[in-house]
């Protein structure tokens, strides 16, 4: 087969999203047959970034922007160009016109739950306009799709539920997390210093949109201090729009002990996330729930919210709670952090639950889902 894929999201700069695309063409290489030809369609910026290992994969300069008008007619005729048998995007953002049979991933239906103005920093008019073309975009996708992946059951069930044209198409594959090596650092303390993270804290990494839930977080972190006047938290992701209004309610609620590190590394992270108490994931909505999977292979013990979707991924794992107040998220930090046998019963469950996620498996069933879209 000759099967193309919409790479203009790889690398870590676009987050989970990014995450998945480039883990699942790594792994790709690794899978793919000696007859396969894949063609990696990258942006600029991203680029260098991508460096195939294996000779059948090639790389393909799609400078498109997401979301926009050159993505909509430039990239159907860039596709055309190289007689694909199958193309893969890697989101709903799929052109409405499309030269070739493709495959799309479906991490989510977030927008379509959480379509309120405070998760963008568009005009009500402008907003409204894009949630319709977001709607009606997402349709097609799924109407047109030879088959469609989902990330976890739950995403499955809940594409049926708003969209019955996908029935019989859906493939669910779960995304996984790298297990690192277990080794000392000599960066150890010198980047906590960087960012001014003071031991023991609390970690939450990740984007702050609404449905994050992080503003409950912060007043649930206001009742733990009453109590645990040691502890601080720390909020780990890009100050975008959302973080710094997340950083100004901090300032009104008067907490002295919430740290913003902004963007860091994934070298730093890895410090950061192996230095924590406990990874905190207050999220009202996910699709897979990708970084408190990475907190329970990096030996951290996980409190996260009781969605469905949480649950499913991490099984009884974590700790679990009931996001939508603020007491619930003191009530489960406090439980967590004042008791060590649960901690550390929590990171040595965490540590094997992990293992059953690959990336390898991932790509493999990507690739299986490819050969039936063909028939």
């Amino acid at each position: 087969m000759r099967i193309g894929i919409d790479a203009r999201f790889y690398g870590p700069g676009s987050k989970g999203l990014g995450r998945y695309t480039q883990k699942l063409i790594e792994n790709l290489e690794k899978v793919a047959a000696a007859g396969d030809d894949f063609y990696i369609f990258l942006r600029k910026e991203n680029w260098d970034e991508y460096q195939p290992k294996n000779p059948h994969f090639r790389k393909v300069l799609a400078n498109f922007s997401w979301y926009s008008f050159s993505e909509q007619w430039r990239m159907p005729l860039l596709v055309s160009q190289y007689d694909l048998d199958l193309m893969h995007f890697p989101h709903f953002n799929v052109p409405l016109y499309c030269p070739r049979p493709f495959v799309v991933t479906i991490h989510d239906l977030i927008l379509l739950h959480f379509p309120t103005l405070r998760s963008t920093t568009l005009s009500p008019l402008f907003y409204r306009f894009k949630f319709w073309v977001y709607k009606k975009v997402i349709h097609l996708a799924l109407k047109r799709a030879r088959r469609i992946l989902a990330v976890s059951k739950f995403t499955k069930e809940d594409i049926l539920k708003n969209y019955p044209v996908a029935k019989g198409k859906i493939s669910v594959i779960y995304e996984a997390a790298d297990i690192p090596e277990e080794k000392s650092s000599s960066l150890d303390g010198k980047i906590l210093d960087k960012y001014g993270i003071i031991k023991p804290y609390l970690l939450y990494a990740g984007n702050a949109y609404p449905h994050k839930n992080l503003e409950n977080l912060l007043l649930g972190f206001r009742e733990v201090s009453k109590e645990r006047l040691n502890l601080f938290l720390v909020l780990v992701g890009k100050k975008d729009y959302f973080y710094k209004r997340l950083v100004k309610e901090a300032k009104n609620l008067d907490l002295k002990k919430v740290i913003f590190t902004g963007q860091v590394t994934d070298l730093e992270l890895e410090e950061i996330y192996r230095n924590a108490e406990a990874y905190i994931f207050p999220s009202l909505y996910e699709g897979f729930g990708l970084p408190p999977l990475e907190a329970m292979a990096r030996n951290v013990p996980v409190i996260a919210s009781d969605h469905e979707s949480l649950k499913e991924i991490l099984g009884d794992n974590a700790h679990f709670f009931d996001a939508r107040e603020p007491k619930n998220i003191a009530e489960a930090v406090l439980e967590i952090i004042a008791d060590e046998e649960k901690k550390n019963a929590l990171r040595k469950k965490g540590r094997e639950w992990v293992k059953r996620y690959s990336w390898f498996r991932a790509a493999a069933e990507t690739l299986e889902a490819y050969y039936q879209a063909k028939k």
